[in-house]
């Protein structure tokens, strides 16, 4: 009740928010074409993939096979906080057994986001994410600051940790390797949500990694930060914008409030691509669903704190199969094969705080068998359960 009380006469950070009339002009400085609207449907899709996508057409020379098509294949890397832990076994798994493809689209969003950049660049960043996933908890990543959350600041916890972490990874070596791939006509795509407009944002971060200049970097760890910030817990990312010639802020949060997974902006349709390869590709969608997603039952504590996480991993639970359904729309308006892999039910472990390190390792484990017997993969989402007559 203090806390309460002190915070209505706590003075608030300033800010230099977008204008709402300027939302849709604002641009990074010196790189406009770096990020989309991801709700958004183009009306001329030529233009928008000069604009946005300028090297997408250079796809087909590396995708062409001995049988003389076109193969194409897509990672869409989910939220999931320490269940990470899972896709980044899986993806360990997958490259003992193999049979890992060089995906030539791959999407992340939370903590999709953090696994997404090592994914992309193929099973020798395997070592790396092994660490990161297996290696680290919850003090390793945040500073709990809770009253100064609730008196001055923007969330109860400090990421100061995590950004330091990401600077160790995220490095200009692994960007520049970003951006040689990116020229090949690869896409790395990372999804944040702006919390000024509500919408979700979708980062071409090959568009970043091509960029020559200090900033570039700076940027790209800004858009991975945000995309696996949650609000309120973590504090939301300021990415610095221009709108008509003036300098703003926006402030940008995990990619999860908006989109659990996605596969590509609004309603674009895969087939819109169909003219750079001369005849339609052999598609496959994977998604990697850093989480359960069948129900499971659990008395909750009478309490404040129990009730709103229980009801906020239900929502979560329930947007994720909302935009599942939508990808598998999509693969199936594309002709493409959809193949879905989620923590399986019979993983009981529990966790003991946010990122478990004994957890995690153990749910790495789990993934990692998972990719090495590729078993486990289904072509349907989880939408509902039969009911029981009695």
């Amino acid at each position: 009740m203090v806390a309460v009380g002190l915070s209505a006469c706590a003075r608030p950070l300033e800010r230099m928010a977008v204008p709402e009339a300027l939302a849709p002009s604002a641009v990074v400085p010196g790189m406009s074409h770096v990020r989309m609207w991801g709700d958004e449907t183009p009306t001329d899709m030529a233009a928008f993939q000069r604009h946005y996508l300028p090297n997408i057409g250079r796809l087909a020379a590396t995708t062409l096979k001995a049988d003389g098509k076109h193969h194409v294949d897509y990672l869409l890397l989910s939220g999931g906080a320490g269940d990470g832990a899972f896709g980044a076994g899986v993806l360990g798994g997958w490259s003992r057994r193999g049979t890992r493809p060089n995906f030539a689209v791959v999407t992340g969003v939370s903590a999709g986001a953090l696994i997404a950049p090592f994914a992309f660049l193929g099973p020798s960043y395997d070592k790396q994410l092994k660490e990161i996933w297996t290696q680290h908890e919850t003090k390793d990543l945040v500073i709990s600051h809770v009253i100064t959350g609730l008196l001055t600041g923007e969330a109860l916890a400090d990421t100061t940790p995590l950004e330091n972490l990401m600077a160790k990874y995220v490095t200009r070596a692994m960007l520049d390797k970003v951006a040689a791939e990116y020229r090949k006509g690869r896409m790395l795509l990372i999804g944040t949500t702006n919390l000024d407009a509500q919408r979700q944002v979708i980062w071409n971060m090959g568009e970043i990694a091509v960029q020559r200049t200090p900033h570039a970097l700076e940027l790209f760890r800004q858009v991975l930060l945000a995309s696996a910030s949650v609000p309120g817990a973590f504090p939301p990312v300021r990415i610095n914008v221009e709108a008509k010639g003036k300098e703003h802020d926006e402030y940008h949060v995990d990619g999860g409030v908006t989109r659990q997974v996605f596969l590509s902006p609004g309603q674009v349709s895969l087939k819109a691509f169909d003219r750079f390869y001369g005849s339609t590709p052999v598609r496959r969608i994977f998604v990697i669903k850093n989480g359960k997603l069948v129900p499971e039952y659990e008395v909750v504590k009478a309490s404040t704190v129990s009730i709103s996480a229980r009801a906020l991993f239900t929502t979560t639970k329930s947007q994720s199969i909302g935009d599942l359904l939508r990808i598998k729309d999509k693969a199936s308006d594309a002709g493409a094969s959809f193949h879905l892999l989620s923590i399986p039910a019979t993983f009981t472990m529990p966790y003991k705080e946010a990122f478990d390190k004994a957890y995690m390792q153990e749910l790495f484990k789990t993934g990692a068998a998972a990719g090495f017997s590729g078993t486990g993969w289904v072509g349907a989402v989880p939408e509902a359960r039969m009911a029981r007559v009695r």
